[in-house]
């Protein structure tokens, strides 16, 4: 007789949060380990530090996009990447007058992919190297609307101008190719050899968008999904994001442009039958998607200004100090 397959311990998760419309002094945002098996979390990082420089690190979005490479942590603020030990000493930061409201972050065979929203571009950084290796710029025609595509040396002349047309929010990396998508986008856009083609058709307002299973996954923002679908867009699967009683919400007065709940964004890939989404109010929700059941839902706060930015799995062990 067959035996069912337990499901297997979900994972420790690192989490970035952003705060809307906070104000100089307090919070805005931090970062979370938040273990789903248990339905802990813990804070490790407060973006109300007063030695930060409110003026150029983009402290009022709070922190954003993170990667794991060997025993460091990187997170992205708006135009700064801080480098962090796993218990969380802070060991570096570096910038590139091309790095503009970063969002998420993407790291592959020791090169630190980068968002560059405020310039339409994805910038490349050499990690043993520690230095920034080459640029993407993805930009529409103020014209014709055309997506335009050029490569540019960070290094060199030629720098992108500030700009942003397409919201680039997310980059992936796979095979050495390069997958690009944003809100501004109705395409997951791979680049590669120089060109930058359509790899699929996505709904515009997405967030964390990828290929997945021989086609596409993406926080569907607009539609309060997580979204699977074949590369022409056609839907597999539609998972909704978590809603709570109007009533047991924090600042849920605020109009729906500066906070909201149900905003899905941050998205982990444990692997092709299991995710972690992120959503305001600050939440993960632990999905398996065959059979389709929703595992686990973990709140780190209910204030709809308080929402999931950056979200991977914790690679240090099951345990945090």
């Amino acid at each position: 007789m067959p035996t069912e397959t337990p499901e297997p311990a979900l994972p420790i998760l690192l989490c970035t949060t952003v705060v809307r419309s906070a104000h100089h002094g307090s919070s805005h945002g931090g970062a979370y380990l938040v273990d789903m098996e248990r339905g802990d979390h813990r804070q490790m990082l407060d973006w109300n530090d007063a030695a930060i420089d409110w003026s150029g690190r983009g402290g009022d979005r709070g922190l954003r996009g993170i990667a794991c490479h060997g025993d460091e942590v990187y997170i992205a603020a708006a135009d700064e990447i801080f480098v962090y030990s796993p218990d969380f000493r802070r060991l570096r930061s570096f910038r590139h007058p091309c790095l503009g409201l970063c969002h998420e972050i993407f790291i592959a065979e020791d090169r630190l992919y980068l968002t560059s929203t405020a310039f339409d571009s994805i910038l490349v950084y050499d990690l043993p190297a520690r230095r920034f290796i080459a640029g993407h710029c993805l930009r529409r025609d103020a014209a014709t609307g055309a997506l335009l595509y050029r490569p540019f040396d960070p290094a060199g002349p030629g720098l992108p101008d500030t700009g942003d047309s397409t919201h680039i929010n997310n980059v992936f990396v796979e095979g050495g190719r390069i997958f690009v998508g944003g809100v501004g986008l109705d395409r997951l856009i791979e680049l590669r050899d120089g060109q930058a083609t359509a790899y699929a058709r996505l709904p515009t307002w997405t967030h964390n968008a990828r290929p997945f299973a021989g086609g596409v996954i993406a926080n569907s923002t607009q539609g309060d999904v997580v979204l699977i679908a074949e590369r022409d867009g056609r839907p597999r699967l539609s998972l909704p994001v978590p809603r709570y009683p109007a009533g047991q919400l924090l600042n849920s007065d605020l109009p729906a442009d500066f906070a909201r709940q149900a905003f899905g964004r941050g998205l982990a890939v444990i692997d092709d039958r299991h995710i972690v989404a992120g959503s305001s109010p600050a939440t993960l929700t632990a999905w398996c998607l065959d059979p389709l059941t929703r595992l686990a839902t973990v709140n780190l706060s209910l204030d709809v200004r308080n929402a999931v930015h950056g979200l991977v799995v914790w690679p240090f062990g099951r345990t945090w100090k």
